[in-house]
């Protein structure tokens, strides 16, 4: 594929073999001033290797570019089209989905629609997608009010579970007790209505809430 890309005189693609490996590219061309603007992501690529989580890997990876690099436009290469999964990359930050088993040509279109700020889905998703997306902002709206009901600690103390901190590293970034965070765990719980941390995580998630930045 980077070949048959590199063969376009308007494109000039680089691969990565990871996640990890993507992102450190992304920062290192950025720092050298040659920011790439479009990013194609193997979903499945993504993925490899976790277990739990996200049930959409891909969102969470999506999550940390545009975060990382807001200007890189993100297009998921995925193995089937998914309404499901291809709504959650969409509210996650890409702006295109793409079968692996495209043509170069339809690569090519999407490439250069999103390079014109366009959003790409197939159009027999498209129906779903947009179901997809409609039911996803009830879903938001709701657990929008069910954050509200938190209050500023629990409200961090779950931001510190969605970017996968356990109670005893919670407990040291908040500079409390792990007695302490276990009970605003729970508070968390009630009040969310759910009876885990992944369904607190997954409910906070989708209503928008983010993870803490790093540490200095």
């Amino acid at each position: 594929m980077v070949a048959a890309l590199a063969a376009e005189p308007d494109l000039e693609p680089a691969a990565a073999g990871s996640g990890p490996a993507a992102l450190r590219h992304l920062e290192r061309s950025a720092g050298a001033g040659r920011p790439f603007d479009v990013l194609l992501i193997d979903a499945e690529l993504v993925g490899a290797g976790r277990e739990g989580g996200d049930e959409v890997p891909e969102a969470g990876f999506l999550t940390a570019v545009r975060a990382a690099h807001p200007a890189v436009r993100p297009v998921v290469l995925a193995a089937r089209d998914d309404p499901r999964h291809a709504a959650a990359a969409l509210r996650a930050g890409a702006c295109g989905w793409v079968a692996k088993g495209a043509s170069l040509s339809r690569l090519l279109r999407v490439v250069r629609g999103v390079l014109r700020e366009e959003t790409h889905v197939p159009p027999v998703l498209l129906t779903a997608v947009l179901r997809e997306l409609t039911a996803g902002a009830r879903h938001r709206s709701e657990g929008e009010r069910l954050l509200a009901s938190l209050t500023p600690r629990e409200r961090e103390v779950l931001r510190c579970m969605v970017a996968g901190l356990g109670r005893n590293a919670v407990a040291e970034r908040l500079f409390l007790s792990p007695h302490t965070v276990r009970t605003h765990m729970q508070n968390v719980l009630g009040k969310l209505g759910v009876h885990s941390t992944l369904a607190a995580v997954a409910l906070a998630r989708r209503a928008g809430l983010t993870p803490p930045d790093p540490p200095p």
